[in-house]
């Protein structure tokens, strides 16, 4: 019994990466779908559509079952959500620094007077 493991540890080694590219391409397809529905009227057109495109392209790969195709596709799409997350930290940034408004250095330079109070827990 451990001589026939032994023989079919390579078979089993490429089954079981196949599975998890599957996997991974699943869930990728998932969270694509469901970003795009969060984030899509966030990203410029050709970042969404660039996206789309690589997604039903993983998906119709991923139906057919055609590993190679699965794993170049896995890595396009990956590609384009990296560059569409650049734009979205970089408006994301825009906005941080547009909000932020004047500060107050002086810490609590202008708050009210604070009294302290004792208090008891009743049970």
């Amino acid at each position: 019994m451990k001589r026939e493991a032994e023989e079919n540890a390579s078979a089993d080694a490429k089954k079981k990466e196949e599975v998890e590219l599957f996997n991974k391409a699943d869930g990728l397809i998932f969270q694509t779908e469901k970003q795009l529905k969060e984030f899509g009227e966030k990203l410029s057109a050709d970042k969404k559509a660039a996206i789309e495109s690589a997604a039903a392209e993983l998906k119709t790969a991923f139906e057919a079952k055609d590993t190679e195709s699965v794993k170049t596709k896995t890595e396009a799409l990956d590609a384009a959500w990296m560059a569409a997350s650049e734009e979205l930290y970089a408006a994301g940034q825009q906005t941080q620094g547009a909000d932020a408004g004047p500060q107050n250095p002086g810490g609590n330079a202008g708050a009210e007077d604070v009294q302290d109070a004792d208090f008891e827990e009743v049970k």
